[in-house]
């Protein structure tokens, strides 16, 4: 007698994320393992990059990293409070904050607000959303008391002019999330730090709370940071 070995079947999630379904598809011409130490010195990964820089922006989102924003945005009293707003600070083209917005909650966690902030200095081909708040980051949480009561989220913040260090210092919330390069390659660090490294000998108070991978290519190697404002004790 024949017995096959049948997997159980998986409902298929109501979530959709062009930008992964096609980073999947390209690893099959890929070989990539990461994180590893060399990545830092690799500068050419894979040729289909541009195009999805254009079209989706410079680094892709998974479920794991949307549900756990999400999650860091629900209310410190729950339930049936609002959540957090989410300051999408030099957002781009809008896909994060389009995937956040679209992102399926399970019952027990409260509907997102995403706001996506972009000085639209750079041009995209692709843009998702229609309302992107056109502003510099800094200017942005200057006028609204430092987004003190949001959840301040970068994805692949620049380098250049001191961007990601004057939204970093003009924040006045408790939740700041990164998404950027885990390694040295000076993409979205400080130099040759990392975004955690940084933060830890600047930002006094604050402390890294997780850090998981994101679908990279070879020699990107990045990963979503979340840090959290350190509670005093008369807190």
């Amino acid at each position: 007698m024949s017995s096959a070995i049948r997997l159980p079947k998986k409902a298929k999630s109501p979530h959709i994320n062009p930008y992964y379904d096609i980073w999947a598809w390209t690893c099959q011409n890929l070989e990539w393992g990461g994180p590893i130490e060399s990545t830092a010195r690799t500068k050419i990964a894979h040729h289909v990059l541009p195009i999805l820089y254009h079209h989706f922006g410079c680094v892709c989102p998974s479920y794991t990293a949307l549900h756990l924003i999400a999650q860091l945005a629900q209310p410190d009293k729950p339930p049936k409070q609002a959540s957090k707003p989410i300051l999408d600070v030099g957002s781009g083209c809008g896909y994060w904050t389009c995937m956040l917005r679209r992102l399926p909650l399970p019952e027990h966690l409260s509907p997102l607000t995403v706001r996506a902030i972009d000085n639209q200095a750079s041009l995209y081909r692709t843009v998702w959303i229609p309302d992107t708040i056109v502003a510099s980051g800094a200017t942005y949480l200057e006028r609204h008391d430092g987004g003190r009561d949001a959840v301040l989220l970068l994805v692949y913040p620049q380098t250049t002019e001191d961007f990601t260090e004057k939204v970093l210092r003009a924040y006045k919330g408790d939740t700041i999330v990164v998404a950027g390069t885990q390694n040295r390659n000076g993409f979205t660090g400080f130099s040759d730090q990392v975004v955690d490294e940084w933060v830890e000998k600047e930002m006094l108070g604050w402390e890294k709370v997780c850090q998981i991978p994101l679908p990279s290519f070879a020699g990107k190697d990045e990963a979503l940071f979340a840090f959290r404002k350190k509670k005093t004790e008369s807190a």
